[in-house]
């Protein structure tokens, strides 16, 4: 009786494949098409939480500030909505009827130094910019508390021939961060 195995050696020269070995690839790769896709990856597409892409709306109020620093209020709202925006889960609601109201008090800016020019340690290169924000998000309907926590953003900025110049230039960056990890947390939320 002949042997069925397709994928046994034969005397083709070296670096050629036989039409047994090609149809031996041709189902090792088939099988690979098969299996790994169907391996587990849990991958999903769109909002996290269940819900489907835009089934709430939310309405974001101006945050009130703190802080001595002015424009924080602008960068973090706008932040805010561009990721919001980008992440899907929520439609904006611009007109005061959104299923989520999203209020913050901006609590903190600060300023820590990170690295000092060399052979002078009083003199910083790098600092830490850093915005903190207690945020909360209430159902509408309900006045049910969805998410109160404090959050922080922070950027990193090389220090210029003006302080205030680099600070005024990292101030969206700062803000995105916030924003950014304030989405995660509105958009992973579990109701």
């Amino acid at each position: 009786m002949p042997s069925t195995n397709v994928c046994k050696k034969n005397s083709s020269p070296p670096g050629a494949l036989s039409r047994g070995g090609r149809r031996c690839l041709f189902g090792w790769l088939l099988v690979a098409a098969l299996v790994l896709p169907a391996g587990g990856c849990a991958y999903r597409l769109g909002p996290t939480n269940g819900l489907r892409a835009h089934a709430r709306s939310i309405q974001i109020l101006p945050f009130e500030n703190k802080t001595i620093e002015p424009r924080l209020v602008e960068a973090v709202g706008t932040a805010l909505r561009q990721q919001l925006q980008q992440d899907g889960s929520f439609a904006i609601d611009s007109h005061g009827d959104g299923d989520v109201v999203l209020t913050g008090t901006i609590v903190s800016f600060e300023r820590h130094s990170l690295t000092f020019v060399s052979r002078d340690v009083l003199t910083p290169r790098d600092y830490r910019l850093t915005i903190t924000a207690q945020v909360t998000a209430r159902e509408r309907g309900t006045g049910r508390v969805l998410l109160e926590k404090k959050i922080t953003g922070h950027s990193d900025i090389r220090v210029g021939p003006d302080l205030v110049s680099s600070e005024r230039q990292a101030l969206p960056l700062v803000a995105t961060d916030l924003a950014r990890n304030a989405t995660a947390l509105l958009a992973d939320g579990s109701w």
